[in-house]
């Protein structure tokens, strides 16, 4: 009978130390499988970011007197290339030119104007995305009641020579007493060819330099090609400008 309890201790420590080694078993189980299989941290979702996106600019010709800021932007504008009425405005490609309710961005004009031309439109090459591209301004007239071609190249001409200090005589577009054009009659004409009519209702160039429906045509100037042309010609010489309806010939300053 001694030997009872002593058989009863054991038991009970054989117990003990086989729920320890479960229990360290469970243990080192769990951290080995917690290796095995990290965690995947949960997706970050990157925070929204909202960009400013400017507002197109829009030269309204029915503001243009009315509209303080644009009428400074433009006089600025016809300071800075010494243009004056013989403009209603001054347009970058990427603005867009309104007349009455209709809008038509530059650019698209521009896009058409290169078609007629031969040339490819491509949108993203470097020449389109160039800063001096950005900065091209191109004169508007909007038509009036009573205007032809020839009258709106004189009043711009008229208008570029005299801040040259020249003053164009009213007649000096008409043909000499020998019944020979002028030599302002003659950059005029070749000036047609450096011009181009916009119907800004149908949206298209229009074909009829002569047919000029006001408020519903513009003519456009490529500034750049203007004074290309302009500031070459010597007005002392003016009167030797040969043009055969295809090219213009201008005599070198003597």
């Amino acid at each position: 009978m001694p030997k009872q309890p002593l058989d009863s201790s054991r038991k009970m420590f054989f117990i003990v130390m086989c729920l320890a080694v479960v229990l360290i078993a469970i243990i080192v189980a769990s951290q080995f499988f917690s290796r095995k299989t990290p965690v995947q941290p949960a997706a970050q979702v990157a925070p929204k970011t909202q960009v400013a996106v400017e507002p197109e600019t829009v030269i309204d010709y029915d503001q243009l007197e009315k509209d303080e800021d644009l009428k400074s932007i433009m006089q600025a504008r016809k300071d800075e290339l010494g243009v004056g009425q013989g403009l209603d405005a001054l347009v970058k490609p990427d603005e867009s030119i309104k007349v009455g309710d209709t809008t038509v961005r530059m650019q698209t004009i521009l896009d058409e104007i290169k078609l007629k031309e031969g040339e490819v439109v491509e949108k993203d090459i470097a020449a389109t995305d160039s800063s001096a591209s950005k900065d091209a301004l191109y004169g508007i007239h909007v038509v009036q009641p009573g205007d032809n071609i020839w009258n709106i190249h004189f009043k711009l001409l008229k208008d570029y020579f005299y801040r040259k200090g020249v003053e164009l005589s009213p007649r000096s577009d008409e043909p000499a007493a020998s019944g020979y054009s002028s030599g302002i009659g003659k950059l005029l004409k070749f000036s047609e060819r450096m011009v181009y009519i916009y119907n800004i209702q149908e949206k298209k160039l229009s074909s009829d330099l002569n047919l000029l429906e006001p408020l519903t045509k513009i003519v456009v100037y490529n500034m750049g090609r203007v004074f290309e042309l302009l500031d070459s010609i010597d007005y002392q010489n003016v009167n030797m400008i040969q043009f055969d309806g295809e090219n213009l010939w201008i005599p070198a300053e003597q």
